[in-house]
């Protein structure tokens, strides 16, 4: 293998892996009641714990206002409550609620389980290989990323509950 195509090797594999996580996204999430933005806010704060409304619109990429019209949703609906920042009693962070764990643990059953449903029709064979990869690529992708800057990062435990 010559020079450029070992220069290509990261730019293939970086495409395929974003290629395959889209098509997994796709597939097994459920949007009819709650937009990936919404789950994804729903699980980093479950997972990161209580925010500022600035922090998540910057976490989340998206605009201040945005993000106060979407907590206001959650709000109403019961899945976050706002709280006083222990640290400064001026701020007030926002925190995931029981309701708001129950329906992202229920989320993450039906995701879980529509990928099962999808799995359980590929060949054993199929099956076996396509468990052992993902076996493999996961502690990496997490070592991966464990450093990158930005907002976006693999949770430790699972993703946002849509998807991630």
């Amino acid at each position: 293998m010559d020079q450029s195509d070992r220069g290509q090797e990261p730019l293939e594999t970086a495409r395929a892996l974003a290629e395959t996580a889209s098509a997994v996204i796709r597939a097994v999430t459920d949007r009819r009641d709650m937009s990936f933005t919404t789950a994804s806010t729903l699980a980093r704060l479950e997972r990161e714990g209580p925010a500022r409304l600035t922090a998540l619109a910057v976490a989340e990429g998206v605009a201040q206002p945005s993000m106060t019209q979407l907590v206001q949703r959650l709000e109403r609906r019961g899945l976050v409550r706002r709280v006083d920042d222990p640290a400064d009693g001026r701020v007030t962070l926002v925190a995931v609620t029981d309701a708001g764990r129950e329906l992202l643990a229920e989320r993450r059953r039906l995701r879980d389980g529509r990928l099962a449903d999808l799995l359980a029709a590929l060949p054993a064979e199929e099956q076996q290989a396509l468990g052992e990869a993902v076996r493999t690529a996961l502690p990496l992708v997490r070592r991966m990323l464990e450093g990158a800057a930005g907002p976006r990062h693999l949770p430790a435990r699972h993703d946002t509950g849509s998807t991630r």
